[in-house]
């Protein structure tokens, strides 16, 4: 079975589904069996930052019922599989968000890892994509308005009775205006599993539909996304 991981940010902005792609293709380049699930079905992403954009079968049409699991899963960089969401509106209307958990077992007996890209803040559907996890991941950027929200978000995962691995610095611009790496884990009390430099090729690779690791394989980015990625597979066994 799967280790299910919800990666999720109470605050929108920090870049966290361009992470859990890039996480992705690090966990498959390293041998992993991965798959990918876009669980922000109004806001969807993804998609659009994978290249599968053009996609007619999505998480959509099997939350409606449309179609199986099997059909809306998709081939990316380093053998990564990846569901994506669709982006017209009147797939997210049709969408029935209570079929998740169907999904996500579904996958699970298939995979060794499932990696949830959760919606941003604390909608409805953001904890319903935290109630599918095993184990999370909170992003956050190095920011008191992001570390603020993460403390309201893990208040709410621990009423979940869920335990997060750690927390991901993401877009760090290194000027001396970050909040320090140990007291966002101070506050949080939760270690950090790395640290993502804010970083014009992860913009880039993004726009083109790529994972800075394929097209900026010795980015600073790309090797800090390598470092998490065994960071995430090896928080597994402190539980």
């Amino acid at each position: 079975m799967a280790r299910v991981i919800t990666f999720a940010s109470s605050k929108g902005g920090t870049g966290k589904t361009v992470l859990v792609a890039n996480v992705g293709v690090a966990m498959a380049g390293s041998g992993k069996k991965v798959v990918i699930l876009d669980a922000d079905i109004r806001m969807a992403n993804l998609s659009l930052i994978t290249g599968l954009q053009d996609k007619k079968t999505t998480l959509h049409e099997v939350l409606a019922g449309e179609a199986p699991v099997s059909s809306a899963v998709y081939s990316g960089p380093e053998g990564l599989k990846i569901m994506p969401c669709g982006i017209s509106l009147n797939g997210i209307r049709r969408a029935k968000f209570e079929n998740l958990k169907k999904v996500v077992r579904e996958l699970s007996g298939t995979f060794e890892f499932l990696l949830v890209d959760s919606p941003s803040g604390l909608s409805s559907e953001a904890v319903m994509a935290l109630t599918v996890a095993q184990e999370l991941v909170i992003v956050v950027i190095p920011e008191i308005t992001s570390l603020s929200n993460a403390l309201k978000l893990k208040v709410i995962v621990s009423h979940l009775g869920i335990r997060p691995l750690g927390v991901v610095i993401n877009r760090a611009a290194g000027n001396g205006l970050d909040i320090p790496k140990d007291e966002i884990s101070s506050a949080l009390e939760l270690p950090v599993l790395g640290t993502i430099p804010e970083d014009e090729t992860v913009r880039r690779s993004a726009s083109f539909g790529e994972s800075v690791i394929t097209q900026s394989p010795r980015s600073s980015s790309a090797m800090e996304f390598k470092k998490l990625a065994s960071a995430i597979v090896k928080a597994h066994r402190k539980i």
